[in-house]
């Protein structure tokens, strides 16, 4: 009988109610796991999920070392920020204690190409310590597998649009933040749009420094071209603020953003190749108004063109499901930062 995997969740807020709630339905035993917040930590599980106690108390973060070498979980699912540089040091923990670990920080997904450094020294230790990194979530399926299946099914291609809009308030603080959510458009040029306007050698250099913050396409388009088999020429990306006509209540970030203020932003990330094949993927992030949804739609344009459109698709649980059936991959797969292009194709696990 296939033995259940050993799961630890590390971030227990919004997102946590899925993964862990989709694990135990999948057979998988939830053995441990942490936060940092204080009205979290010494709650069982069930604080977050609701129903019967597990026996599982949420630690703090600051214990995850000693804790992961005493559960001995098969592996880790991270959701807590969206940058590589907030999850460096969890990461770095789970590979020195030789965990596996998958996260759905959105560059995690394909972070050689924002974040090489702290890729590599993640890669180093995790073989050392025979376990698999990687990143998931919407992105794997909705913008990578998808994309990449549908490309099979074109003799020529000349260039990969994709656009997709989500709800930052389903997804915490920390992400809505990246977005711009609440700021003026001055402190939004400041903050973020202004990143963008340097130079292709500047932009290296804060890339070879680790100093780059990525729009979630930048990494997707990364992810496509090396499934695909393409060599990138360069890559450039644009931040535009998204405003409301009303005044809009955010409970995620605790106040109401005015009229005229950024409400989130839109991120274009244009992508050339030796090959010829341009991909010009964008993604918009928002407070919604009641008028608002989510939607996903990508045109593969050559011989034929094909477009596909996902109708008001549920982001949060597709993010979910996606880590939780990534889980047996991660387990499956070779030592060190392992991307899921080069995994198999994500599909439905009935159990882990």
């Amino acid at each position: 009988m296939k033995k259940s995997l050993r799961v630890a969740q590390i971030g227990c807020g919004k997102m946590s109610l899925y993964t862990m709630r989709y694990v135990e339905e999948k057979g998988g035993k939830m053995v441990c796991a942490y936060d940092v917040a204080q009205d979290r930590i010494g709650q069982d599980i069930s604080f977050v999920l609701g129903g019967k106690k597990r026996g599982v108390v949420i630690e703090s973060v600051a214990n995850l070392e000693a804790s992961l070498k005493k559960n001995k979980p098969d592996v880790a699912i991270i959701t807590t920020m969206s940058l590589m540089n907030d999850i460096y040091d969890v990461m770095m923990t789970c590979a020195k204690c030789g965990v596996n670990a998958i996260s759905t920080c959105e560059e995690a997904f394909f972070p050689a190409n924002s974040s090489p450094k702290i890729t590599a020294e993640l890669d180093k230790v995790a073989k050392a310590n025979n376990c698999t990194l990687t990143g998931s979530g919407y992105q794997d399926t909705s913008w990578g597998s998808l994309i990449s299946v549908i490309a099979g099914s074109t003799q020529k291609i000349t260039k990969i649009k994709g656009k997709s809009s989500y709800n930052v308030e389903d997804y915490g603080i920390a992400l809505a933040e990246v977005h711009g959510a609440g700021l003026t458009l001055e402190e939004f040029d400041k903050k973020i749009a202004s990143v963008d306007r340097i130079t292709d050698k500047a932009r290296k250099k804060m890339i070879d420094n680790g100093e780059y913050s990525p729009s979630y396409m930048w990494t997707v388009n990364g992810w496509l071209c090396e499934k695909l088999g393409l060599t990138v020429l360069n890559q450039t990306q644009k931040c535009v603020p998204h405003t409301y006509k009303k005044d809009l209540k955010s409970s995620t970030l605790g106040m109401t953003i005015p009229k005229g203020n950024a409400t989130g932003m839109s991120a274009v990330v244009t992508t050339t190749t030796k090959e010829g094949i341009t991909l010009e993927t964008e993604c918009i992030g928002k407070v919604y108004g009641p008028d608002e949804f989510d939607q996903n739609e990508w045109t593969i344009e050559g011989e034929p063109t094909t477009t596909v459109t996902i109708s008001k698709p549920q982001t949060v649980e597709m993010t979910c499901a996606s880590i939780v059936n990534r889980l047996p991959d991660v387990v499956a797969a070779p030592a060190g930062y392992v991307t899921t292009d080069r995994m198999a194709d994500i599909n439905f696990k009935l159990n882990i």
